[in-house]
């Protein structure tokens, strides 16, 4: 067989490319910084709506002391400085892969760095995807009803109407996604940009008039707390953490924005703003009475503002839901060109931007996940203790996947690995421990939710290897039938053959029944496997490869990073440059259409009906490789499992 693919002098043109690419971002550096701000700070910008407040209230009502609020304050202020600033801007946003972050990429980049995937790692990659579902629906459930809590404060007279309105808003929130969030993304930077501003201006004003709040930059304050109330310490770690929720934004937008904007963002606003806003709140608290002190985000603001600040608290709320809904579709997408959730509806929502788009599906199940939250827990005080275990879980799974990154792909010495390593782990492992203890007050809703989509994942997994092995073992090697239809040809007909098959090495099924009934052949018969690359994005003069068996049958091998829209016309107009002559008008595509039927020999039968009940309600193959309907043939078969 001869192989060609597309490289050469191609290569040195998309390396100019990627240069030409660096210096346009340079260029639009503000406007790239100021995007940053609007979708992936939107999430922990919102934290001091509710972080200094819940850990107040599990402050002992006997021991009202100054050094008790310096010490919660302490403890809040280390954990941005330590998770965030050190642990995600200084190493985690470091590992990317080809541009690209977030725990399924991740995953990718480890496991490329062995000869064969290690199950461990592709489990941590479930995992990881699992909990961030789980923060998923939290996040907005959680943000948009502390914000609209403000009410009572301004107005307490219509506290009852704050669970309504929160749906309302939520349900408005997911009905709007259709419409792609292109246009709405324009206002986000400026308004979140404006929000932390804010945030900053009310802090210092609080600060200047207690400035004593600053001796809180002593962790001994924070330490000495958890020593001297130790039946306390993990509950109040676990409200602590309430302050770095959102913190995987950073890693997970990366591809969307690149590391020097995301770094810049934060050091010079996020971070300073969000200081100066907590110690405000515990400036704010100190100087006056506790007891009458119920929300100290809203009261520390002045009495005339209060009602602005409500809605202006409402759309940055709104905005932080955008993002992480938006990354869950993203993440979605990642998992399906992973092989670890079955097809789904990929809308594009924008003609310029490929990361535009729009699941019906997940959208749908976020909706109604999101309200029954809502509607069962009643106030952000109750889902807080909801909050904290998917995000904890998920930044545990980052923290062990970048070891392994740091080991393997970096060559990094065994020694300066566990140095760096072994506190990140210490920190994250206690934080994960403190919001454990919240299982049983709410926290069970999103580890519930976690295990729920890991569990669809594996099942998937399990049920993709048992069916790959049983068509596998039933199929004809691809080679022995090309050598056998090369001597004793079948009636010839005009045009081109397309056979999708996902195994390299096996004769398509669609192929074998199209001999068996019809007896024919087309003149040109092409093998076609689409892969997954490790990498987000393949260049397009490596997408394709094409190996000639003879005049009759070629086998071509369609690679897409696992951010890309599979869309096979596409990428086969790319065959032309390597001497194809390729006419979608002349071409069908032929695809097998499995019915599955579950079996006692392989996998236990409940998992059989799963798998099949996924796979049933999968996005067809033609839609979602973009194939024209006019031009493809499916053949049935029945495959007992």
């Amino acid at each position: 067989m001869t192989q060609t693919n597309a490289s050469g002098t191609k290569k040195a043109a998309g390396d100019v490319a990627s240069q030409t690419a660096g210096h346009a971002n340079n260029k639009h550096m503000p406007a790239l910084v100021l995007g940053a701000l609007g979708v992936v700070y939107g999430d922990i910008g919102t934290s001091p709506l509710y972080a200094f407040r819940q850990a107040l209230s599990i402050r002992p009502a006997s021991q009202e002391t100054d050094v008790e609020i310096m010490g919660l304050l302490s403890l809040i202020i280390w954990a941005l400085t330590i998770i965030v600033t050190i642990k995600y801007i200084f190493f985690v946003t470091r590992a990317d892969n080809k541009g690209e972050g977030g725990t399924l990429s991740l995953m990718s980049l480890a496991a490329a760095s062995f000869a064969k995937r290690p199950r461990w790692i592709i489990v941590m990659g479930v995992l990881g995807a699992g909990l961030f579902f789980g923060d998923a629906i939290i996040t907005p459930a959680v943000s948009v009803l502390s914000a609209v809590e403000g009410i009572s404060v301004v107005a307490p007279q219509f506290e009852r109407f704050i669970v309504p309105i929160t749906l309302v808003l939520i349900v408005g929130l997911f009905s709007v996604q259709r419409f792609g969030t292109e246009g709405v993304a324009r206002v986000f930077g400026p308004v979140t940009a404006l929000w932390f501003l804010v945030l900053a201006a009310c802090g210092l004003w609080r600060i200047i008039e207690y400035p004593a709040v600053l001796w809180a930059l002593n962790p001994s304050y924070g330490a000495m707390f958890l020593f001297t109330h130790p039946s306390l310490a993990l509950v109040v770690l676990g409200a602590v953490f309430l302050a770095v929720t959102g913190v995987e934004g950073l890693y997970v937008d990366l591809g969307h924005f690149g590391r020097k904007p995301i770094v810049i963002a934060w050091f010079a606003l996020v971070f300073p703003a969000l200081l100066l806003n907590y110690f405000g709140q515990g400036a704010f608290v100190l100087s006056h009475d506790l007891s009458q002190i119920t929300n100290p985000f809203f009261e520390m603001f002045p009495d005339w503002s209060r009602v602005a600040i409500v809605i202006f608290a409402t759309a940055a709320t709104i905005i932080a839901s955008q993002a992480v809904i938006t990354g869950t579709y993203s993440l979605t997408r990642q998992a399906i060109a992973l092989n670890l959730l079955p097809r789904m509806t990929v809308r594009h929502t924008s003609e310029t931007t490929s990361g535009q788009i729009y699941m019906p599906q997940i959208n749908t199940i976020l909706m109604i996940f999101v309200i029954i939250l809502v509607v069962s827990f009643g106030s952000s005080a109750h889902l807080s203790n909801a909050y904290g275990i998917a995000v904890s879980g998920v930044m545990l799974v980052t923290t062990i996947l970048l070891g392994v990154v740091m080991y393997r792909v970096w060559k990094w010495h065994l020694i300066p690995t566990l140095i760096v390593m072994v506190p990140f782990l210490a920190v994250d492992i206690g934080f994960f421990v403190a919001n454990i203890v919240k299982l049983l007050q709410g926290g069970w809703v999103p580890a519930a939710v976690a295990l729920l989509v890991a569990g669809i994942m594996t099942v998937w997994i399990l049920g993709r290897r048992r069916l790959s092995e049983k068509t596998r073992r039933d199929e004809v090697p691809l080679e022995f039938l090309v050598e056998n239809l090369s001597k004793k040809k079948p009636t010839l007909v005009p045009g081109t053959a397309v056979f999708l098959t996902s195994d390299i090495e096996g004769a398509p099924t669609a192929l074998l029944h199209s001999l068996k009934h019809y007896k024919v052949l087309h003149e040109h018969n092409v093998i076609l496997t689409v892969l997954t690359a490790d990498t987000p994005r393949v260049p397009d003069d490596e997408k394709v490869t094409i190996d000639a068996y003879n005049d009759l049958f070629y086998r071509v091998v369609v690679r897409f990073g696992f951010i890309e829209t599979p869309n096979i016309p596409k990428a086969l107009t790319l065959a032309r440059k390597l001497g194809w002559k390729f006419d979608i008008m002349s071409t069908s595509f032929f695809l097998s259409r499995r019915s599955l039927k579950p079996s006692r020999k392989g996998l236990p039968i409940w998992l059989d009906r799963i798998f099949i009940a996924l796979a049933r309600n999968a996005t067809d193959a033609t839609e979602y490789f973009h194939i024209p309907t006019g031009r493809v043939v499916e053949i049935g078969t029945q495959v007992l499992l």
